[in-house]
């Protein structure tokens, strides 16, 4: 059992706001930390770390003491056993693939979970090289697989599949998913991309000026609407335009461009970058493999 009970200012574009949590995380559980830039989740993933220092509070993982501003305890980020994985790789540029899995071990007669986890991601036939000959998603796939080896307590990911593109990215989802269920390590997520998070998280903490808004099951946080309708898309909104007396949003869902028309009172709260859900009582989809 993990947990949480910290605060922190944050200064932010909209000016200084509280992070603050007080959650426990259950051992095994993949956990998304979902909300706008700005909101505290990646500050929240780095004081789990150690990369930054709360106010105060405490941190307590399975029975140790991470953090306790009261007994003035910080244990450094190296004693306290997470995988982290940035969105750049981190990757040492002078090592083969394999070389950077192994520096990671700790004992370093388990070279065989090197071997295992090369193989669930996939990367076996990489093993030799160097990063600088790798593709971007090759490189992600390397970093978790060197999160994984020293068999963390927690893995924390800091949006490592943004840079991707949409193929690589579900292909990464699926061998996060079976990383997941073959070592069930405690993980942390931070994303901002609606799919993802119901591919791979059973709990999402939604997160808003550094606050937890809602938390639960992904159904629970995001299709629980007090909505009734037949059919529902979360999008975001790349445009508002009038049009005589109506007006046009453009909204991105799926990685389609959707226009769809609405009235004054509707997009009096709307900005560019919003969030909305979409629903129709009336629309009845055809459902067609591709």
């Amino acid at each position: 059992m993990i947990t949480i009970n910290i605060t922190k200012p944050l200064h932010t574009a909209d000016g200084t706001i509280e992070l603050h949590v007080e959650r426990q995380i259950t051992d095994g559980d993949f956990l998304t930390l979902f909300g706008k830039s700005g909101s505290g989740k990646t500050t929240l993933l780095r004081i789990i770390a150690g990369l930054e220092t709360p106010k105060s509070g405490r941190i307590e993982v399975d029975g140790e003491v991470w953090f306790d501003s009261e007994k003035n305890i910080n244990l450094p980020p190296q004693k306290r056993n997470v995988g982290f994985v940035f969105q750049d790789y981190a990757l040492f540029p002078h090592m083969s693939v394999r070389q950077n899995l192994e520096f990671a071990l700790k004992n370093p007669q388990e070279r065989a979970k090197v071997e295992e986890i090369l193989s669930i991601m996939e990367i076996t036939n990489l093993a030799q090289m160097k990063p600088a000959h790798l593709s971007g998603g090759q490189k992600q796939r390397v970093a978790v697989a060197r999160a994984m080896v020293s068999s963390p307590k927690m893995l924390l990911l800091d949006e490592p599949l943004s840079a991707l593109d949409h193929a690589m990215r579900l292909k990464l989802q699926d061998e996060l998913h079976a990383l997941h269920q073959r070592f069930g390590i405690t993980s942390v997520l931070v994303s901002h991309d609606m799919s993802e998070v119901f591919r791979l998280s059973n709990r999402v903490w939604k997160i808003a000026l550094g606050a937890i808004t809602d938390d639960g099951t992904p159904s629970a946080v995001f299709a629980g609407q007090n909505i009734s309708g037949k059919f529902k898309i979360v999008g975001e909104v790349l445009s508002i335009q009038k049009s005589d007396i109506l007006y046009i949003v453009e909204v991105l869902a799926h990685n389609e461009i959707l226009k769809v028309t609405a009235l004054k009172h509707e997009i009096e709260n709307l900005r560019i970058g919003d969030k909305l859900l979409l629903s129709s009582k009336a629309f009845n989809p055809i459902l067609t493999k591709l």
